[in-house]
């Protein structure tokens, strides 16, 4: 680490730490903030001065430092803080966010280990996941992610990250226009023999609960021969920063869209399904498709301001979720990395009664 904290405190350009109190802990004098080298200004890196800090008290009387942090940079990463099992990062995660949220609707699948705490996606170690905002494709999202780190794998397994402050002002203007005015929608077929059935997706064997969630939603939905669903959703190109203003690109576009898959896999489903019937795609919000050309340069974007670094255990990275995106790269050997999501955040154009083509 290159850059150490100044005579404040603090790591230049950060925002100052609030004025406390005589009864409250100094955080200038129990830790020290840097960034990774060749990646200054994201993510933050804050590690104690003493392997004796209680990691859970500290950040409850530092909670509104620790926010003030995370709105400047968009990441923080916490190294060396005695955090050694997941009951520990629960602790941890609670003391800033007292209510960690399920997770429903899901894109991937994922085991719950402890209450709202989960495991990272479950792709094949060979396999990356593109950069991506948290469930940026449904009406509302978490809008912070603790990510903490269980075992480290043996070689490759990062998580990169990109301020998408930077990705949002580099975006060429034509892709920018060109989503804004046409907008965008994801379909998703569930049960189809590839991908997620729509009771692991949305955590019920119930249709009349998916029903509920998908017109609550803004969600139209079809129910269709053998125990399958259609859904189909217009969601947001760019959001707005609830607290900063700022007007941010966060959409799934890069992720859903079929061209996201690996060569192989996407010339064998597309021999077996049409556009519309892929296990998920995307397409503007008028159905017409995506210019591939478009998604490429997105995906460039991201690439070119991701940060990576090595996971050590017991780290905790923090992210904002409109400020960045986050992916994972392959790996080998065993790698646990455990996720919680919290502060919900909803869409205030959705949630206006769909159109169903079909119901059950």
């Amino acid at each position: 680490m290159t850059t150490r904290t100044n005579d404040r405190g603090r790591a230049p350009g950060l925002v100052p730490k609030e004025r406390r109190g005589p009864t409250r802990m100094s955080s200038a004098s129990l830790v020290e903030t840097s960034w990774l080298p060749s990646a200054q200004g994201f993510p933050l890196v804050v590690e104690p001065r003493m392997r004796s800090l209680s990691a859970v008290a500290w950040a409850e009387q530092q909670k509104c430092w620790i926010e003030d942090q995370l709105l400047a940079t968009g990441a923080i990463l916490f190294r060396g803080f005695h955090l050694p099992d997941r009951h520990s990062f629960r602790a941890f995660a609670s003391a800033m966010d007292s209510e960690l949220l399920d997770y429903v609707e899901r894109a991937a699948p994922r085991a719950q280990v402890a209450p709202n705490v989960f495991t990272s996606t479950a792709f094949a170690p060979d396999q990356s996941i593109p950069l991506h905002h948290e469930m940026s494709y449904s009406h509302n999202w978490p809008a912070r992610l603790w990510l903490y780190c269980e075992i480290p794998p043996d070689a490759g397994g990062a998580t990169p990250i990109a301020s998408e402050r930077q990705v949002t002002k580099h975006l060429e203007p034509w892709i920018k226009s060109a989503f804004l005015d046409k907008g965008i929608s994801y379909v998703r077929n569930y049960g189809v023999g590839v991908d997620m059935t729509w009771q692991e997706a949305f955590q019920t064997t119930d249709p009349a609960e998916v029903e509920h969630y998908c017109r609550s939603s803004a969600t139209a939905f079809e129910w269709r021969d053998g125990d399958r669903l259609h859904t189909r959703a217009i969601r947001q190109v760019t959001v707005t920063h609830p607290r900063t203003g700022e007007e941010l690109w966060f959409n799934h576009a890069p992720i859903f869209h079929e061209t996201n898959l690996p060569p192989e896999v996407h010339e064998a489903l597309r021999a077996q399904f049409d556009p519309e019937e892929m296990p998920r795609n995307a397409f503007h919000a008028d159905g017409s498709p995506l210019d591939p050309r478009m998604l490429d340069a997105i995906r460039r974007t991201y690439q070119r301001f991701a940060v990576r670094f090595a996971w050590h255990k017991g780290d905790v990275l923090m992210l904002d979720n409109f400020l960045a995106v986050h992916g994972r790269d392959p790996f080998e050997g065993p790698r646990s990395i455990l996720v919680a999501m919290a502060k919900l955040h909803h869409n205030p154009m959705i949630g206006l009664e769909p159109r169903e083509p079909g119901a059950r």
